[in-house]
């Protein structure tokens, strides 16, 4: 049988990298599968996707302003053309069933689908269900989710406890921890803390750390990756340029606006700091990494929140408010990280959180939706 399939979505790391990994787990059980996906032009996965070797087609969306609703006009003469554009494409595609994984572009795609009887499948990734998937819901045949208690969100008879599909090469990984600190250019015998903003960054995060560079400085027993995120590295490189010429070197700092090998990362860690995005969180449980969660307060709905909630109350991660971050950021990460018993307790409550093989658990649920 001839296997087609679109998966639609994007906008952020989060909604990409399941994306993929849902696609990769397909081709491994049909490797003569056809996948399309469509996404939202200028969007982060209108790159990523071709750089993971699949095709991808734009639509011309973009999300409701929700703080000056007159600039909406053009957002839903958008939302019409996204409609039409997408029923193009699957009718010129003709896939037996089509994947939602959030973000602008999901939304015309899965509506129009379900309206021409294509079977649909939903992969939502926070505790807190996005308005798109809400919106979708109804019309779903599936809906595939990675906490508990989403029934408040969705038909309890759609859904299915999959988790969230993770970067294949985070789970194969083989360094170890002393040899990954070595490709940062770190003591290999040094608590190591991994700091976090996401691709584009946090600027509460970087102020944070940018508070306390003397307390970094001045201690012997701990050392730093920290990922500035893109948009933000001039200016942190700036701050930190001065404080050397004052102070002489941060030797146990590592910086870089972008870490092309998370799995070193993580190898190196003994304890993360990052915003709680479900990919991510999904991430640590199976890696079994500690964490400090600061969620980001930018975030529709306020899912992240929610997100580090789940875990902060299974007493599997620690909790810091965004506003609290650059006064209490950097000592209470170095705090935790020299406390033993603490990083055990995180690690072994994070670890019975995760939930394996979600991607291809996933690919099965679509092939069968194909199939039927």
């Amino acid at each position: 049988m001839e296997l087609k399939i679109i998966i639609s979505g994007g906008g952020t790391g989060g909604h990409i990298f399941p994306a993929i990994s849902i696609a990769n787990a397909i081709k491994e059980l049909h490797p003569e599968a056809q996948i399309l996906f469509v996404g939202a032009e200028g969007r982060m996965e209108m790159q990523r996707v071709p750089d993971a070797g699949y095709e991808i087609i734009g639509l011309p969306i973009e999300g409701f302003n929700r703080k000056q609703l007159w600039k909406n006009f053009s957002v839903l003469l958008k939302l019409v053309r996204s409609q039409w554009k997408a029923r193009s494409i699957i009718k010129k595609f003709r896939p037996q069933v089509v994947v939602g994984v959030g973000g602008y572009a999901s939304g015309p795609t899965l509506k129009t689908a379900g309206m021409m009887g294509i079977p649909t499948l939903i992969q939502e990734q926070n505790s807190y269900a996005g308005v798109t998937n809400k919106w979708l819901a109804k019309e779903a045949n599936k809906i595939c989710v990675a906490y508990e208690g989403m029934e408040k969100f969705f038909p309890a008879n759609k859904i299915m406890m999959t988790g969230n599909p993770v970067r294949q090469e985070l789970l194969t990984h083989s360094v170890d921890k002393e040899e990954a600190r070595k490709h940062f250019s770190l003591q290999p015998e040094l608590k190591t803390i991994l700091i976090l903003g996401g691709s584009l960054g946090a600027r509460t995060i970087n102020n944070a750390l940018l508070a306390d560079l003397q307390l970094i400085r001045n201690h012997p027993t701990v050392q730093f990756i920290w990922q500035t995120g893109k948009g933000y590295m001039e200016r942190v490189l700036e701050a930190v340029e001065e404080e050397t010429q004052a102070r002489g070197p941060i030797p146990n700092l590592y910086m870089t606006d972008f870490v092309p090998n998370m799995a070193d990362a993580y190898a190196a860690a003994d304890l993360v700091v990052s915003r709680a995005g479900a990919g991510s969180i999904s991430e640590f449980c199976l890696l079994h990494k500690p964490v400090m969660l600061i969620p980001s307060p930018n975030v529709a709905e306020d899912h992240q929140t929610k997100n580090a909630l789940a875990l902060v109350n299974k007493q599997a991660a620690i909790y810091l408010k965004d506003t609290e971050a650059e006064e209490k950021l950097v000592p209470q990460a170095i705090a935790t990280v020299l406390d033993e018993s603490l990083l055990q307790k995180l690690s072994e409550n994070i670890a019975r959180l995760a939930l394996p093989n979600s991607a291809t658990i996933i690919a099965k649920e679509v092939i069968k939706l194909a199939q039927q």
